[in-house]
């Protein structure tokens, strides 16, 4: 099996409620994050790809441009906005489209932080 994967970069703020850091967190504040979206399978035989990178791309713009630059809190989806949340948010977005989704891993590369979701 092979596995493709494609990263984007969205600019995005949001509120939580946290144990610590309580305050910091209460108010709206925003974050860098970099989304990398897996997509595993075998290739077409005519092709010779995986997937057509321009297609995967394209659907990617798509889930970028309702994360970048957002309020994360406005979207219900989301609420609360945290990385776990979001990893399940840009899969969602991808699942019927790529049924060879692989997984979904959300990073803030600034705070070293990253969350990977892959179901099962």
């Amino acid at each position: 099996m092979f596995q493709l994967t494609k990263d984007f970069r969205f600019e995005a703020a949001h509120t939580l409620e946290r144990v610590i850091e309580t305050e910091a967190s209460r108010r709206i504040h925003g974050h860098s994050y970099r989304a990398e979206v897996t997509i595993g399978g075998e290739i077409a035989t005519a092709s010779g790809m995986l997937v057509d990178l321009g297609l995967f791309a394209a659907a990617l713009a798509r889930v970028r441009d309702r994360l970048d630059h957002r309020f994360l809190d406005e979207i219900p989806e989301l609420a609360p906005a945290t990385l776990e949340r979001l990893a399940l948010f840009v899969w969602r977005q991808l699942e019927t489209e790529f049924p060879g989704l692989v997984s979904v891993a959300i990073c803030r590369d600034a705070l070293g932080e990253r969350c990977l979701y892959r179901p099962g």
